[in-house]
């Protein structure tokens, strides 16, 4: 791309994570709905008085206005788009944080994901809401996901044979190719009702087991995404759990 930046003005995007730069400034991970994932530095927010911390917070929808030079750019603005939206509650901040890792570590900069960034919104509006079950948006947010990075689960199918999975057999899910009906019992850590998969592929998961498996098939999935790397937001749930808090649904 040539050197001329290109100014972008109150595009809709989240804040997913940032860090200090240099003596009082910061670099700020966003997503956004036009320009997917993208870098911005934001000179003296971490100044007192900049007013920008106040508006840098994370899982409340914003209006960023910035000029972007390659992977990189400068933050010029930043308002909410709705004022006074709740902050998520303290007991779901880790699933909120859990998603953003995933977005961090697996979105490309600069790759335009719109229907992703719906998704992600419906998610945060999700956890932000005390009747609606966290588990259940992590779930439905990461098939969405891997759909979106090329990676959607066959659920409906049955690999060898194309026969439509049936809701009352039981399949072994061979991650990189879809479910095997298997006959009698059948051990494994990927065994799943046929009810289980259809119910995650229709996104309803309205029950504790479709739940359940889902979160077994998705945690695979996203393994193998992944290819090795550990998730610290995974860690520090396993942490706080040995300790007896709430660590969400990560």
């Amino acid at each position: 791309m040539s050197g001329s930046a290109r100014r972008i003005r109150l595009e809709p995007g989240f804040l997913l994570h940032h860090h200090p730069w240099r003596d009082s400034s910061r670099i700020l991970e966003l997503f956004t709905q036009s320009h997917g994932r993208v870098s911005v530095f934001a000179r003296a927010a971490r100044r007192s008085g900049s007013g920008l911390a106040a508006a840098l917070q994370p899982f409340g929808e914003l209006l960023v206005s910035f000029s972007l030079r390659g992977e990189a750019g400068q933050l010029m603005g930043v308002e909410p788009r709705v004022s006074g939206e709740p902050p998520l509650p303290a007991s779901r901040l880790m699933s909120g944080y859990y998603a953003n890792e995933l977005l961090i570590r697996l979105l490309p900069k600069g790759d335009p994901h719109p229907r992703l960034y719906v998704a992600y919104a419906t998610l945060v509006a999700a956890l932000a809401a005390p009747e609606r079950d966290p588990a259940r948006a992590l779930r439905i947010f990461e098939k969405r996901l891997l759909g979106e990075l090329g990676y959607g689960l066959n659920l409906e199918t049955e690999t060898s044979t194309g026969r439509a999975v049936e809701a009352q057999c039981s399949y072994r899910y061979r991650v990189d190719n879809g479910p095997e009906r298997v006959n009698g019992v059948a051990e494994g850590s990927l065994i799943f009702s046929g009810s289980s998969l259809l119910a995650l592929a229709a996104e309803t998961l309205d029950d504790e087991r479709s739940v359940a498996d889902a979160r077994r098939l998705l945690r695979a999935a996203l393994e193998r995404v992944l290819d090795g790397r550990e998730l610290r937001t995974r860690q520090v749930a396993l942490a706080m759990r040995a300790h007896g808090r709430d660590a969400g649904a990560g």
